[in-house]
């Protein structure tokens, strides 16, 4: 075990060197980084050591423009020691509620700094989801944009309210503005608190109120798990389309901010300003959910060659499946860049599919990283190592989750953690996801993973996107309902859709009910809200 332990510990500080986040041979520079991340976390850390060793780099571009790293450095000072002079304290919740810009970038940093504890709310919530996870979760500050004050009408009227992004001059008396608030104190650097804050991410939040999972202890040497697989480098460029409140984006963020990279990002996701954006600023990585990806590679190739996307040499995919199809035509467009991560905001990294296992394996999800652990298991924990076999995915990770803020934690089977998947490895050690245990429809005693079906859909040139649910039968206990959405001009009707799967798979994973929607109901991170089919 100590032996296995060390030589991960090797591994990792080797695929850090590698990417140039460990500055050999100044091991010193290594050592105050370790320093910063224990004590003020990972926003605030990856801050301090882009500023000190690439000050005058511009790290961070939005709507409002450029800012160097060492300007962003001395902002979250400056915002920091205003939040102090208003009560803000170690251990102190501030709620963010905001699209991904400089406000939420400095808001982060300098919750570290004062060792407060950072709540990254979902912009697709309802109001009574935002008032529940804040009341949940204790919040007593609260950093949003403006347009979202109506939503946050049944949060308490103690709660400290700050903007961060203001579209119009309506009643900014009454709330105070991030920019007013750096430009009142001075921009020292901040000693470390007394303790170190850590910060909550929210699940999706597909039914009821979300969980709340921390991350109160991260480690520098787990950013290896995303470095093994996904050669991100020192002092190049990302562009930022997943959301940062999603841990595929905050990932990515921390990640390339440690590593010098400047950052680029938008408020709304838009896949021509997207395309605009890598070209314009040469981003090495694209950083995306499923649904945007299909999003650009629809808009066509006339498009796409408007755009030199050449300098891209990651596509970052993560947070819902991505299928054969679409990586296929994502690779098509932009050449052997996709990595698709497989993980979960409990476990964060599982495994990571690089361009070649795409290519021999189009739809798996890879192998896991340095440092992490997969494993599948029976329904009786019994351990699955057949290839080929469908069992339970669970995970071990150093970024791996402690427990729920509301103390609930996930199954865990010899110190793995389960994902809620399922799922099976091939011949040569590839794991691919068949769909969630919760989402398995049983139609007349078989098993059926909507997955399967919805990947054999969206294959056709004539389907944008399908999903497929259990609907009630009264002979069968359940029946398979797909929904799905035509490509423009198509004429595509249930019959055929019906002998198309028939033609390709069993029998009893032929929709019975097929019905056409414009669109498919998703919440802000693109996964598909089953509960509202069927």
């Amino acid at each position: 075990m100590l032996v296995g332990k060390v030589t991960e510990t090797v591994r990792s500080v080797e695929v850090m060197w590698k990417a140039g986040l460990i500055p050999f041979p100044r091991i010193d520079e290594g050592l105050v980084s370790l320093v910063a991340m224990r004590r003020i976390g990972p926003f605030a850390a990856a801050a301090q050591i882009a500023a000190r060793r690439r000050p005058h780099e511009v790290g961070l571009v939005d709507e409002r423009g450029p800012l160097t790293f060492k300007q962003l450095e001395l902002q979250s000072n400056a915002l920091a020691r205003a939040w102090s002079e208003r009560g803000i304290r170690p251990g102190t919740v501030i709620a963010a509620l905001c699209r991904d810009h400089r406000g939420l970038v400095l808001s982060m940093s300098a919750a570290g700094k004062l060792g407060a504890r950072l709540l990254l709310m979902n912009t697709g919530f309802g109001k009574r989801q935002l008032a529940d996870v804040a009341k949940r979760e204790n919040a007593r500050a609260l950093v949003h944009d403006q347009e979202f004050t109506d939503l946050l009408s049944d949060i308490p009227a103690d709660v400290d309210r700050y903007l961060a992004w203001v579209d119009t001059d309506d009643a900014l008396n009454e709330v105070p503005v991030l920019d007013e608030l750096i430009a009142s104190t001075d921009d020292r650097p901040v000693p470390y608190p007394a303790r170190r804050g850590g910060f909550v991410l929210l699940t999706s939040g597909t039914t009821g109120t979300p969980k709340g999972a921390p991350r109160d202890h991260t480690s520098l040497l787990s950013t290896a798990q995303f470095l093994d697989r996904i050669p991100l480098r020192a002092g190049e460029c990302t562009y930022l389309g997943a959301p940062i409140f999603h841990g595929t984006g905050v990932s990515q963020f921390i990640l390339s901010y440690a590593l010098g990279c400047k950052v680029v990002m938008r408020r709304r996701f838009d896949p021509e300003e997207t395309l605009k954006g890598v070209a314009e600023h040469r981003c090495t990585a694209l950083v995306l959910v499923p649904t945007m990806l299909q999003r650009i590679v629809d808009l066509g190739p006339e498009v796409l060659k408007r755009y030199d996307t050449s300098s891209l040499r990651i596509i970052f995919v993560a947070g819902s499946a991505l299928s054969p199809d679409l990586g296929n035509r994502a690779t098509e467009a932009f050449g052997d860049v996709i990595h698709n991560l497989y993980g979960s905001t409990e476990v964060a990294v599982a495994t990571v599919a690089t361009p070649e296992d795409w290519r021999k394996a189009p739809g798996t999800v890879g192998r896991a990283p340095v440092g992490c652990r997969v494993a599948l298991y029976d329904a009786d924990g019994r351990r699955i190592t057949e290839p080929g076999v469908t069992g339970r995915v669970f995970v071990g990770s150093g970024l791996s989750f402690e427990g729920y803020t509301d103390g609930r934690q996930k199954e865990i089977i010899d110190g793995l953690l389960s994902t809620g998947d399922v799922g099976h490895f091939d011949e040569d050690g590839l794991l691919f996801i068949d769909g969630r245990d919760d989402e398995m429809i049983v139609s007349g005693g078989e098993n059926v993973f909507p997955v399967e079906v919805e990947n054999l859909l969206v294959e056709r040139p004539d389907v944008i996107e399908a999903a497929v649910v259990g609907v009630p039968d009264q002979d069968f206990g359940q029946r398979l309902k797909a929904y799905i959405v035509r490509a423009e001009g198509s004429d595509l009707d249930a019959d055929t859709v019906r002998e198309y799967v028939k033609s390709n798979l069993a029998r009893y994973k032929v929709p019975r009910d097929v019905e056409f929607l414009e669109q498919l109901p998703r919440n802000a991170t693109g996964k598909v809200l089953r509960n509202q089919l069927g």
